[in-house]
């Protein structure tokens, strides 16, 4: 009774109702992360089709950390509906900073920086969009703890702002349906930018985030999976084409020690979503 009360209290909970029926515990998503010998993991699923919640680790999944990476999907909202970048191809010219990832180091548009995730060109977006409008944003939006202290250019790396899983999967969801307070046009560009797989059974969209807390790395992938049915639509049917997109939202963490590179834990986090969404039938096996 506990877990449907505080599940149907929270404010980003998108349904006009709440029944135990839709809101599910996969304590069997286990499996995943103990595989890779993490300890201490999330995974929070909304499934748009039937109205549902999928958890692994309610507690957590409420629990608010810091975006990092995560947050280049609202910086770059913001950037297109201020027009400090006018659109995804806006370049930024390196700084001559020789940074730890090669493909950092060169002029690049915004939707390049989006996919190798370049922390350099997004503190530069945050800086020019400015602390009063990005505060506002924030506001607005009502993302996380809307908290922005410290430099405008590093507070979603340094645990001042804090957004927890399922306040996220409420973000990309009102991303993905456009009811989010930018424009149709900003909402449409930066879900494209998310595209990360397209096949002919799924449409994978994310983007991920790496955060140092303390002598920890906490691991993020946000975003959202289409899964595509075929079939032959009937005469006069308002939809044109033979496929429907069926969409499910989602938002995993997990923290290791900083010390530990036992794996890859960035390839590590995309192997286990993979695994959760095909386990759910979000995506096919």
């Amino acid at each position: 009774m506990r877990i449907y009360i505080l599940f149907c209290l929270l404010p980003v909970v998108l349904f006009s109702s709440c029944t135990r029926t839709r809101i599910t515990e996969h304590s069997e998503w286990g499996k995943y992360y103990d595989q890779y010998g993490i300890k201490n993991a999330c995974f929070m699923l909304r499934d748009n089709n039937h109205e549902s919640i999928q958890y692994y680790n309610k507690e957590r999944c409420l629990q608010r950390f810091l975006p990092a990476s995560t947050f280049k999907i609202f910086n770059s909202l913001v950037a297109l509906e201020t027009a400090v970048a006018p659109d995804d191809g806006l370049v930024i010219k390196w700084d001559s900073v020789v940074r730890w990832r090669p493909e950092w180091n060169k002029d690049m548009t915004m939707r390049e920086a989006f996919k190798v995730s370049n922390v350099a060109y997004y503190q530069e977006i945050a800086r020019r969009v400015g602390p009063a409008r990005m505060q506002h944003y924030l506001d607005t939006v009502k993302y996380g703890n809307m908290k922005m202290e410290g430099r405008i250019d590093t507070f979603w790396l340094n645990n001042s702002l804090q957004i927890s899983a399922d306040e996220q999967t409420g973000f990309v969801k009102k991303l993905y349906f456009a009811e989010l307070p930018f424009s149709e046009r900003s909402q449409r560009i930066v879900k494209t930018m998310m595209l990360q797989e397209q096949t002919p059974t799924y449409n994978l969209y994310y983007k991920t985030g790496t955060g140092r807390m303390g002598d920890k790395y906490i691991y993020w992938v946000v975003g959202f999976a289409e899964r595509i049915e075929h079939f032959k639509e009937p005469e006069g049917s308002m939809n044109k084409s033979d496929s429907r997109n069926y969409p499910y939202f989602f938002a995993q963490n997990f923290e290791m020690p900083a010390s530990d590179t036992t794996k890859d834990w960035f390839k590590a986090r995309i192997e286990i979503v993979h695994e959760i969404l095909k386990d759910y039938g979000a995506i096919p096996r």
